[in-house]
């Protein structure tokens, strides 16, 4: 889906509804798309689920590991983009394909989730408590309109709507193997001061909040105010990222949050790191909690990156939490 798919998907929704000149909206967000580095985004084809593509990821990487089902003894299910609040996803997925020796449960950081999975897998496996693990998620928000926001009522509405044109649909899977010699290193910061700057609520989300102006501004459908995050992620991004301290020198990619290019870009500036930086943005758009895992596929296939490597990561995320974390690949 391009740039142009999306302008014709809101211009065709928002016909009946938008008070004001709708030609002047859609060149905003058409720029605004441009500046971002925004090109394309894949979603479900109609013969397609959320299960059925996340399958075929999840028998990729047990082909590519050598590793069957039931050597996966953990498995963690870590998208934003769930059909179930109850039980963990991780069950469905693991009583849909036949995980039979997999302890289950979820993780939800926002698009931190993969990233707070990952850290808790290595952990696990340093302690000995799992030997083989698999992290999987499956981000399709976007088909069937389940964010919703693509009729606009009025201009004001796309400063707390517009990150929905971003969001493309993945899934991914990642096998974990317990390895005492590889050392992941992780930080973390966290801001709960801007936790609502970015949400999708529930029906009687009231009750289990300090209520504010910006939440549930759409309802219950996805509210982001885009700007604002991204002037607060900068220098919170940075932060982490000298926190960790990687070796440069001997760095091989970073994989940041694909929420915007050009965000990305401009942080690894700041290191002089752009050439480093493997960013799935502008072919995939912001892909959730899949963005770190998808952007590696991306570079183990294209041959950009090969075992004995030293990777990192940087991502900013709803909460807001912030994380970096390096590891060999």
């Amino acid at each position: 889906m391009s740039n142009e798919d999306v302008l014709q998907i809101v211009r065709e929704s928002s016909e009946a509804t938008y008070n004001g000149d709708l030609d002047a909206a859609i060149q905003k967000i058409e720029s605004w798309l441009a500046y971002s580095g925004a090109q394309t985004r894949y979603l479900l084809e109609e013969s397609e689920t959320p299960l059925s593509v996340l399958t075929r990821a999840i028998n990729a990487a047990l082909e590519e590991a050598n590793c069957a089902k039931d050597d996966i003894d953990t498995l963690v299910y870590v998208g934003v983009g769930r059909g179930f609040i109850e039980p963990a996803g991780a069950y469905l997925v693991a009583h849909a394909l036949g995980f039979k020796n997999a302890h289950c449960f979820d993780v939800l950081d926002a698009c931190n989730s993969w990233s707070r999975g990952a850290q808790i897998i290595y952990h696990l496996l340093q302690s000995g408590s799992c030997k083989r693990a698999m992290i999987v998620n499956a981000e399709f928000s976007v088909t069937g309109n389940r964010l919703g926001n693509f009729a606009l009522r009025h201009e004001g509405e796309l400063t707390w709507t517009f990150p929905t044109y971003t969001i493309g649909e993945a899934a991914t899977a990642t096998i974990f193997s317990a390895d005492p010699t590889n050392e992941w290193k992780f930080k973390f910061r966290s801001r709960p001061d801007l936790a609502d700057l970015c949400t999708i609520p529930v029906t009687g989300f009231q009750g289990y909040c300090n209520q504010t102006e910006r939440i549930g501004k759409n309802g219950n459908r996805f509210t982001s105010y885009g700007y604002e995050l991204f002037e607060a992620a900068g220098p919170e991004l940075i932060q982490v990222f000298q926190d960790l301290n990687p070796p440069l020198d001997k760095l091989r990619a970073i994989f940041p949050h694909s929420a915007s290019q050009k965000a990305g870009d401009d942080l690894a500036d700041m290191f002089d790191l752009r050439h480093l930086v493997s960013n799935v943005y502008p072919r995939c758009g912001n892909l959730v909690s899949c963005s770190v895992p998808a952007a590696m596929a991306f570079a183990i296939e294209e041959q950009r990156v090969a075992r004995g490597d030293l990777l990192a990561a940087v991502v900013a995320s709803a909460g807001m939490s912030f994380s970096a974390y390096s590891f060999i690949y």
